[in-house]
């Protein structure tokens, strides 16, 4: 690797040489392959911030403009969902709510829940969607899906102040444990990017993966403890149900907002840990099959 760098400094000193103009004058940028084999890139991240910050505003701007209802989306969808899910599970099927009325037990997971769904999506359809600038401009790739997610942000404190207001409303009080909200919901932006970067590499080869996102998410949703409690799985399968990171998200939120039954603390470890081993797999993924983007985008 050393050595390959090495021939294109002289290939381009070459170049500039010949040219008649001094090295000096010319300044020569070579973009190639990183010479360490294990590099995240977070800091050529930060180095782009600000393209990352006009990216991620633009999307809140365009996300909602000619609606009628315009950031209101970010509060219809899950409450829409919340009456759907208290006739059927709550009154028809009677599933428990640990104490608390079933809407705001629904609700409750359904805030962190849309935040992460939208942020999958958009994360994973981030590549495609800017490909023109992909195959003309260098930057670092990451900036795409990261954008995408934070633009998700702003309806995700929408849809928390709402659900305040309905905690409220049903005569509850949040205790001093709200203060933790913002380390689940940084859990669910960890989640959704983790996921995001490992669907959004694969989306660029294989086009298969935006006609399965439908069917992941919603199956992932189910795999959720956000119509029933995961109290209701015995013991020995509650290990690996917590598995799932949003499993932790969703108890976690519940625990925070509404001072529901302790959280169990191996349910939090196991989703925190196979979060970070996601994360971690998929920024290492991403970086190594970045490079083929323009090339197959």
């Amino acid at each position: 690797m050393r050595a390959s760098e090495q021939s294109l400094d002289r290939i381009a000193s070459a170049t500039v040489a010949e040219s008649g103009i001094g090295s000096t004058d010319v300044p020569v940028t070579i973009i190639g392959s990183s010479p360490r084999a294990f590099r995240l890139g977070l800091r050529e991240l930060w180095e782009y911030r600000e393209l990352l910050y006009f990216l991620a505003w633009r999307d809140v701007k365009v996300r909602y403009k000619q609606t009628v209802l315009g950031a209101a989306w970010a509060i219809v969808q899950p409450f829409m969902t919340m009456v759907v899910f208290s006739i059927f599970f709550g009154r028809l099927a009677h599933v428990p709510s640990e104490g608390v009325p079933y809407p705001i037990f629904a609700y409750s997971a359904l805030v962190p829940w849309t935040f992460f769904a939208t942020a999958l999506a958009q994360t994973t359809n981030s590549l495609i969607a800017h490909e023109r600038v992909i195959t003309k401009v260098y930057f670092p790739r990451l900036v795409l899906p990261v954008a995408s997610l934070l633009a998700g942000l702003p309806d995700l404190l929408i849809a928390s102040c709402v659900l305040v207001v309905l905690m409220l409303a049903y005569g509850i009080s949040p205790t001093v444990a709200i203060a933790t909200t913002p380390l689940f919901a940084l859990l669910a932006m960890a989640t959704a990017l983790a996921a995001g970067l490992w669907l959004s590499a694969l989306n660029v080869q294989y086009r298969d993966v935006r006609y399965a996102m439908p069917f992941l998410i919603q199956f992932w949703l189910f795999a959720t403890p956000i119509a029933y409690p995961s109290t209701l799985l015995p013991e020995p399968w509650r290990d690996l149900y917590s598995l799932n990171p949003m499993a932790g998200v969703v108890e976690g939120f519940r625990w925070a907002l509404l001072g529901t039954a302790e959280i169990s603390p191996s349910m939090l470890l196991l989703s925190t840990v196979a979060t970070v081993v996601l994360l971690i797999g998929g920024l290492y993924h991403f970086r190594r099959v970045e490079k083929t983007f323009a090339d197959v985008v």
